[in-house]
């Protein structure tokens, strides 16, 4: 009874943990399966108490606010991020809460070509592909610092598009179409890893509990 006992807790804690990173396998194998669409326009956006120290600050510089963006993946939960934007500075701003409900915020303006600089205070994979990407994140700086920091990458470069709420909109599936698709792939590959081994495990200890339970 107490091998059987085992043997379940296996198959259950596989099954979780299978569960838990199935979508992030899905995101690794199929990129473009991020769907974007609007959600709230910037009278109805309600933003986490988390985000208003952000938010008041991208307001102090003369971001406005757009609205808040929603995105689904296969399997997981929604996700909300809350745009703003300031065309005189050709940038936009996006606020979302992240792991651990930790505050994040991002710079991002699209170029020419289908290029984009991105600018984070949070840490992500620094890339750069010729001249149309350039994007790194630099944790810890404050908004005002971090736009100086994206005005700095941004310098000598072309922006593209209307610095408004269906411009973000265009913006981010154009990222997911474009060079967001090895950066989807980079930041979900332990996801695939996971999903993997856990499937592998869940397999073994189904087995095992069908071979006690025909044994019995």
């Amino acid at each position: 009874m107490q091998n059987v006992m085992l043997v379940v807790g296996v198959v259950v804690f596989a099954a979780i943990l299978l569960r838990m990173n199935l979508w992030r396998a899905v995101l690794f194998l199929k990129p473009g399966a991020v769907h974007v669409e609007l959600d709230t326009p910037a009278d109805q956006m309600k933003l986490p108490d988390a985000l208003r120290p952000l938010a008041a600050s991208l307001e102090a510089l003369g971001f406005r606010a757009l609205g808040s963006r929603y995105e689904k993946t296969p399997l997981a939960a929604p996700f909300i991020s809350y745009d703003f934007a300031h065309p005189g500075e050709r940038a936009f701003a996006t606020v979302y809460l992240g792991r651990f409900a930790s505050p994040r915020l991002y710079f991002l303006t699209p170029l020419l070509g289908d290029g984009f600089v991105i600018t984070a205070n949070f840490r992500r994979p620094a890339r750069t592909v010729g001249t149309h990407y350039v994007a790194a994140g630099v944790p810890g700086l404050s908004p005002d610092r971090l736009l100086k920091a994206h005005q700095r990458r941004l310098e000598g470069r072309d922006a593209l598009g209307a610095f408004d709420w269906e411009g973000r909109l265009t913006a981010a599936k154009s990222w997911v179409a474009g060079p967001g698709r090895a950066e989807i792939r980079w930041q979900n590959l332990n996801g695939l890893v996971s999903s993997v081994l856990s499937a592998s495990l869940l397999s073994l200890a189904t087995y095992a509990a069908v071979r006690i339970l025909v044994g019995r």
